[in-house]
C-alpha cells in the first residue's frame, strides 16, 4: 500500500497491500462475529480453589512478562498496523479470538507483533512468507506444549500415585522452575535443527542430485519436483485390533514406545521423521542408501520388540515436495500402497529403488509378482532385504 501524501498516513502505510490492504476495517468497525469476552471463557472464581488460581496467574506472568494490561488494539496501535492486520498475525500463531473490551497483552506481545512487522517493512520477508513462518512456530509450539505437559502428568501420575486431575494441579506448582531450563533447551535444539537444514540444503543436497540422476528423473510424473528424497512409511500390523482391547495407559505406553523407537531410528540413520499418523511414521532419507538402512533398521526393530507388534515397511527414491513441514508428490502416495502390500516384519520397494541399489552389496534385492496399484498401474514390488554387512548401529 503507497503511503498517503494528502493527509495523515495510515498507521501501517509501509506494510504490503495484503496486510494493510482494503479488507482492513476503521478502528470503529464491529467484529464479523459475536466474540465471547476473556471474562465470559474463564470459570467463575468459586469453580476454581484460590490457592490454585493465585499460583495461574503467578506462573501466566512469568510466561507472559507480566499482568495481562492491554486490549488489542492498545497492541496493534503500538506496532503501527490496523487490528486486522494483526489478527492475521495472531491467528497464525493460534491466538484465541478476544474481544475489544478484553485486556488479554502485556508489552511483550507488542515487541513481538512490531518483530514481526519490521520484517516484512524492511522487505525482509513477504507477507505470504511472514504468515507461513509465523503459522509454523504457531503450530509446532502447540503441539510441544500439549506432548510436554501429557509427559509430565503421565509422570506425576505415575511416581506419585496421584490422580490425573491432581498431577495437572500440581504442575502448575512444579512449572515455574522449569519454564527456563525447557525454553532454553527449545532454543538450542531450534538452532541445532537450523544448522541441520542447513546442511541438507546446501552441503548434502548435491548427493541426493546425483543418485536422482540414476533414478526417477526421467518420470514425468515427479520430475518437476525439487527435492530427491527417500520416502518411508513404517506401519505397525493389527494396531487397530490391539487398541480396542487395551485400556488408556498400556494404549499410552504403546504409542510412545513405536514413536520412540521410530524416532531413534530414523535419527541415527541420518533422516527425517516427517509425521506419525498413529500407527503409522512417514520419514524421508537424502539417498536411496540411507532410506534403505532405516527402513531395514526399522522393521527388524519391531521384529526385535517383545512389546510391539511387527511392522509393515516401504520405501521409494523419488522427487516431491515439501511445505508446511509436509512432503507431498507421487513418490509419497507409491510409498503408502507400497506399505499396504508388504507382509509383517518385510520392507517392500519399487523397482526404480532397487536399481539404484542393485549394485550395492549390503542390499538383495528380490522381485515379487506384479500388483496392479491404485494411481500407479501395474507395479513389481520388490523385497529389501540385508546383504553384506549389520546395519545400523543403535547405541
Amino acid at each position: 500500500m503507497e503511503p498517503s501524501h494528502t493527509g495523515a498516513e495510515p498507521a501501517d502505510a509501509f506494510l504490503p497491500q495484503n496486510l494493510s490492504g482494503p479488507e482492513d476495517a476503521p478502528a470503529d468497525a464491529e467484529e464479523p462475529a459475536a466474540v465471547p469476552s476473556l471474562a465470559e471463557q474463564t470459570p467463575p472464581d468459586g469453580a476454581v480453589p484460590s490457592a490454585l488460581r493465585r499460583d495461574v496467574r503467578a506462573l501466566e506472568a512469568q510466561l507472559l512478562g507480566g499482568e495481562r494490561s492491554l486490549h488489542r488494539r492498545e497492541v496493534a496501535a503500538s506496532a503501527g498496523v490496523s487490528l486486522l492486520s494483526a489478527r492475521k498475525i495472531w491467528r497464525a500463531l493460534g491466538f484465541p479470538n478476544l474481544g475489544d473490551a478484553d485486556k488479554a497483552f502485556t508489552p511483550n506481545d507488542e515487541v513481538a507483533l512490531r518483530r514481526i512487522i519490521d520484517l516484512v517493512r524492511a522487505g525482509k520477508l513477504t507477507e505470504d512468507a511472514a504468515i507461513s513462518l509465523t503459522r509454523a512456530v504457531g503450530q509446532m509450539t502447540d503441539r510441544i506444549v500439549v506432548w510436554q505437559v501429557e509427559a509430565m502428568v503421565e509422570d506425576l501420575v505415575a511416581a506419585r500415585g496421584l490422580s490425573d486431575a491432581q498431577a495437572r494441579q500440581e504442575l502448575v506448582t512444579i512449572l515455574p522452575e522449569l519454564v527456563e531450563p525447557l525454553q532454553e533447551m527449545l532454543v538450542y535444539a531450534w538452532r541445532r535443527q537450523l544448522a541441520a537444514g542447513v546442511q541438507r540444503m546446501a552441503v548434502r543436497a548435491q548427493s541426493g542430485l546425483d543418485a536422482s540422476e540414476e533414478g526417477r528423473d526421467g518420470d514425468e510424473d515427479d520430475a518437476p519436483l525439487p527435492l530427491a528424497r527417500a520416502v518411508g512409511f513404517a506401519d505397525l500390523v493389527s494396531y487397530t485390533a490391539l487398541s480396542r482391547r487395551m485400556n488408556e495407559k498400556t494404549l499410552a505406553q504403546l504409542v510412545q514406545r513405536f514413536e520412540n523407537k521410530c524416532a531413534e531410528i530414523i535419527s541415527v540413520g541420518g533422516g527425517r521423521l516427517i509425521k506419525t499418523i498413529g500407527d503409522e511414521v512417514l520419514y524421508t532419507a537424502e539417498t536411496p542408501v540411507a532410506g534403505a538402512e532405516i527402513s531395514l533398521a526399522l522393521a527388524q526393530a519391531f521384529d526385535d520388540d517383545e512389546l510391539l507388534p511387527q511392522a509393515r515397511v516401504s520405501m521409494v527414491w523419488g522427487r516431491i515436495l515439501s511445505r508446511l513441514g509436509d512432503i507431498y508428490g507421487p513418490t509419497v502416495n507409491l510409498a503408502a500402497r507400497l506399505t499396504a502390500l508388504a507382509e509383517p516384519g518385510t520392507v517392500l520397494v519399487d523397482d526404480v529403488t532397487a536399481a539404484s541399489l542393485a549394485d550395492d552389496d549390503r542390499y538383495v534385492c528380490q522381485p515379487l509378482p506384479e500388483q496392479n496399484i491404485r494411481g500407479f498401474g501395474d507395479v513389481r514390488p520388490i523385497l529389501l532385504s540385508r546383504g553384506r554387512g549389520t546395519g545400523l548401529v543403535l547405541d
